[in-house]
């Protein structure tokens, strides 16, 4: 019964089904040819993720607005130590704040007399590890994959706060953050009330859903369309040579990609998905989402705004390591996983 649902409502076999039936029977194309495939391939990815992003983030910010930035930063001064990294992380995954949250919820953490530590595993954690990501990740390869994801995400953001704190470069944050009364930077997730209706808090969930894929649609449709050129047209044997198992720099060399892109992970899922069924190591694969979603260029930009030079590249670099490490280890367990 399982295995039914996660093929059918998560997995969407039957639109894979449907659409090869359009294309092949009612429009003609031959099966056989590289060019239909990459015509299926393009239509199903773009289509099952939009429905799984509609859904899934409408879940996401429903219960965002219950789980505020005030509230979150409530929680987290009640631990300390190896502990409050570890909760930090945790609820990173449990609150998909959007990416122009990061300034405000680094300064508001920051000024609440939070560790440092603290503040980047939940940073790190929160979009490397979200509810939409990982339900992708599992719809577009298995649960075992989506899961083993979700403990390393937890272990590199509990890892690089702990790091980060025992380092105790509290210092290197700007001198402005602690003083930070701007009123121009505020979260975009500012205005929620804890006293909303059930239908503020749909009405809110559905104008997240509308402004998040207003920001992601160029990024998925370019991704299904790279990755539809990668299943249909890119020889196997190319992409082995550059990204396969047998290169040992493979990891190194998509996390080096990864790093400055500017692009979403829901564009990237696409392109793993492909890459994946060219040859290319599962950790290989991982270690290029990992890097575009933990360490963007536009997040970068961002935390560059209010921490030091030294900070970021301690910051970089750590969480750079850490995704390259785990690379390795999935090439190496990915067999038992996929």
């Amino acid at each position: 019964m399982f295995q039914f649902i996660n093929d059918q409502f998560l997995k969407m076999m039957w639109l894979d089904t449907i659409l090869r039936r359009l294309f092949v029977d009612i429009f003609g194309l031959d099966a056989e040819k590289v060019t239909t495939e990459s015509i299926v391939f393009f239509f199903y990815d773009t289509i099952k993720i939009f429905l799984l992003l509609v859904f899934l983030i409408f879940i996401a910010s429903y219960l965002q607005s219950y789980i505020t930035p005030e509230k979150t930063r409530s929680i987290l001064a009640k631990v300390n130590g190896f502990w409050a990294n570890t909760l930090g992380a945790l609820l990173g995954t449990v609150t998909p704040f959007c990416s122009c949250s990061s300034i405000p919820i680094f300064i508001g953490f920051t000024k609440a007399g939070l560790p440092i530590g603290v503040t980047f595993s939940f940073l790190i954690s929160s979009p490397l590890v979200d509810l939409a990501s990982v339900i992708l990740l599992a719809s577009i390869f298995n649960w075992n994959i989506a899961l083993a994801y979700v403990l390393v995400g937890l272990i590199i953001a509990v890892l690089s706060g702990s790091i980060i704190s025992a380092l105790k470069l509290e210092s290197y944050v700007e001198d402005f953050v602690r003083e930070q009364n701007d009123p121009s930077i505020v979260s975009c997730d500012d205005g929620l009330d804890q006293k909303m209706t059930k239908k503020d808090r749909a009405n809110y969930a559905w104008n997240q859903v509308k402004t998040i894929l207003h920001r992601v649609w160029p990024y998925v449709i370019i991704g299904v369309g790279i990755g539809a050129i990668i299943h249909g047209y890119i020889p196997q044997s190319f992409i082995e040579s550059i990204l396969g198992k047998n290169n040992p720099f493979s990891v190194l060399l998509a996390t080096a990609v990864g790093i400055p892109m500017y692009a979403d992970i829901f564009g990237t899922l696409p392109i793993a998905e492909a890459l994946v069924s060219k040859g290319v190591g599962l950790g290989t694969v991982l270690s290029f989402m990992m890097a575009v979603t933990a360490l963007s260029l536009p997040s970068i930009i961002m935390i560059k705004q209010v921490i030091k030079p030294k900070l970021l590249w301690v910051f970089i670099g750590i969480v750079s390591v850490s995704i390259i490490a785990v690379g390795y280890l999935f090439n190496i367990i990915g067999p038992w996983l996929i």
